[in-house]
């Protein structure tokens, strides 16, 4: 029986990752461009990574205008996006079996608490540790060491659940093992040091590990 369930946020409990992805495609369409979708999944799951989402529109065009309309579809995305499947199930088996359960995310607090809270998630878990309490981001291991460490548990005696490949190499160089379960923006990419690599979370059974 694991010692702890650690689960990464976005794309595996709330898929924000599909909705950056068609946020940008929206604002694109809407000015009658076309959005390089495969260019713009090579940085999901990635943390102070350049790139520029806007690099199809004339120079002379204005940034800030065009964020300012993306943040404005995007949030209306994610505020309609349901819990991924197989998330509840989850957290309530981990009840039922006393495994406490934690949030480890790239993203800054004011994102992943906002939205576990309005998910009425926030409660479920032991602790959230995000990128704003780890000197490095994933793919270091830092925020997977970080909250083992606030769980009190060793990393061998974790799993972790990751949807990205930074964030599952992040996992495995913290000695975690881990579940790979892949959302649409990241479904088709390597992940060399999954144990297990699921459609869905509700796929998940313990006895697998």
């Amino acid at each position: 029986m694991p010692s702890a369930l650690i689960l990464d946020f976005d794309g595996l409990i709330l898929d924000t990752e599909t909705a950056l992805l068609d946020g940008w495609d929206k604002v694109h369409t809407d000015h009658g461009l076309k959005f390089d979708r495969e260019a713009g999944s090579q940085v999901i799951g990635h943390h102070g990574v350049h790139y520029d989402p806007w690099s199809e529109f004339p120079a002379i065009t204005d940034r800030s205008q065009l964020e300012a309309e993306f943040e404005v579809t995007k949030r209306e995305i994610v505020r309609h996006q349901p819990i991924l499947p197989g998330v509840l199930a989850l957290l309530e088996l981990a009840e039922h079996k006393g495994i406490p359960c934690a949030v480890a995310s790239n993203s800054h607090h004011p994102h992943v608490d906002g939205h576990l809270k309005r998910l009425g998630l926030f409660e479920r878990f032991q602790t959230v540790v995000c990128r704003d309490d780890v000197p490095e981001p994933k793919p270091a291991p830092d925020v997977y060491l970080a909250t083992c460490a606030q769980l009190g548990v060793s990393a061998q005696d974790a799993i972790a659940f990751e949807d990205s490949a930074p964030g599952h190499l992040a996992a495995h160089r913290a000695g975690i093992t881990v579940i790979v379960v892949p959302n649409p923006s990241t479904r088709g990419r390597a992940f060399p040091h999954a144990h297990r690599i699921l459609d869905s979370l509700a796929d998940f059974n313990l006895g697998d590990i």
